[in-house]
Formats: structure tokens, sequence, C-alpha cells
């Protein structure tokens, strides 16, 4: 309501604010979500800073055991090589100063590991339960993450005109800047909700490299041949964003063009 406060801020003016914003026939409301389903959101919060915490952990193991020439692959699943290294009291690549810090870092990843482990575990419990998540993962490149956090944070489908309204909520259509008459359009204008955003985004990231079936869509290969890969992915980001708006919208399962045809 803030566009619609005048001058100072005092409960009157609040008030009045809300009054006005009301009377607007084009106004916006925030949907009242249920308790099961703000759960599942904070099941995503927690588990987002699960995965924060994670990797400020074994960025710091790596560079200190990088500081004493041990290094490991890049990847989360090769940072076990590390931690055995750092818990061998045999290997005398280490210092016996430093290794009981490591011990400490080393216990700290793996604390963090399986806490996420049992988020998503959770996570997959309610997948199961919904229905409306169960039908959004029937979409290529759509996991039960993407899939509950969809669920959980789109309360109501309807309040999206269009496929193309729900993207633009995402942030994940052009940025305009318009004027006589000229259309300029830009990158995504980032707007929204940025964990949905980054999570479909990633999960078109992770399709483009092991879906056969999406590398052999021709509208993916000819935009592959004109674009670098990470718009492509934004442009498949998009599209997955407004298969599954109308997913929820007709409270179908997705159907292939073969299928559907």
């Amino acid at each position: 309501m803030k566009a619609y406060v005048k001058r100072n801020k005092t409960d009157a003016a609040d008030a009045e604010a809300i009054c006005e914003a009301v009377r607007r026939p084009t106004m916006r409301f925030v949907p009242i979500k249920t308790a099961e389903q703000q759960a599942a959101v904070l099941l995503h919060r927690g588990r987002e800073r699960l995965v924060r915490q994670r990797t400020t952990l074994v960025n710091a193991l790596r560079a200190h055991l990088a500081e004493f020439g041990v290094v490991a692959p890049a990847g989360l699943r090769n940072v076990s090589q590390l931690i055995a290294i750092v818990r061998d009291a045999s290997d005398r690549r280490l210092p016996d100063l430093a290794r009981p810090v490591l011990r400490v870092l080393a216990t700290q990843v793996e604390l963090a590991q399986a806490a996420v482990a049992k988020v998503e575990k959770e996570l997959t419990a309610w997948h199961r339960s919904n229905p409306l998540s169960q039908r959004l993962a029937t979409i290529p490149g759509i996991g039960p993450i993407i899939a509950t956090a969809i669920a959980a944070m789109v309360v109501e489908p309807s309040g999206f005109a269009s496929a193309r309204e729900f993207a633009a909520w995402l942030g994940l259509v052009p940025r305009q800047h318009s004027t006589g008459g000229k259309a300029r359009l830009g990158g995504i204008s980032k707007r929204g909700n940025r964990y949905l955003r980054r999570l479909l985004i990633n999960g078109a990231s992770a399709n483009l490299l092991r879906s056969k079936a999406t590398n052999a869509d021709p509208w993916v290969i000819g935009l592959r041949r004109r674009r670098p890969s990470l718009v492509v992915a934004v442009a498949l980001a998009n599209k997955t964003a407004r298969i599954a708006w109308a997913v929820m919208h007709r409270q179908e399962d997705y159907r292939s063009l073969a299928a559907a045809a």
C-alpha cells in the first residue's frame, strides 16, 4: 500500500491508503496460504539456508586443504575424499596442529549434508501426498523439489490471466524500455519470486544437459544455434513455467504434443 500513502506514515494515512487500494479494479492481492502450504514453504526456506551453509563449509574446507597442497576434483560428491584425508592420522600432508579444526569443519559438512537430506525426504513425502505437486512433476524438467515449491507458493493459478502473465510474475520475460512506438527489449526482468525462478532455471539447465528428448526438440536446436547456453536455459525455464501454469489452471497432467495428437 506504500504507493498510496500520502506524506508521513500514520495510522490514519495507512487506513486511507488501504481504502484507496481496495477500490482499484486492477489491484492484486496476495492469496492466503493454508497451514500445510506455509509449512511446505518453510521446508523450502530451511533447505535453502542449509544448502548455503553446506556450500560455505565445503568451500572453507577446500580452501584450507588447498593451502597444504591437498586438492580433490570439483563437485559435492568428491568432498568425501577430503574428509577421509582429514580423518586419516597417518596422512602426513596435514600438520597435527591443523587437523583438529579441519575435523570440526568436516563434521559440520556431514551434519549439514544429513540435514539437507532429511528436509528433502520430508519434501518428497509431501510431494507424494499432494495431487497438484504430482501433476506438476509430469512436466519434463520438473522434479519433486520444483513441483513442491510451485504447489506451495502458487496458491491461486486462476489469479493470472495467462501463462505469459505467470512467467512475467516469475521474472522470466524480457524487461521493456519502450518509447515513441519503438519496442526495446532487454534481459529478463528478475522480478517476482526469486526462489522459483532460480529453481526453474537450474532445472532447465540440467534438462538441457541430460535429456535426449529436450535436445532433440527442433525449437531447442534452433535456439542453441542462435543464442548462448544460459539464454537457452532461461528460455526453456520460461516455457516450463507456462506449461506449469496450464497444468495447474486446467488441472490436467502434462501431455506432449505427440500424445495430445
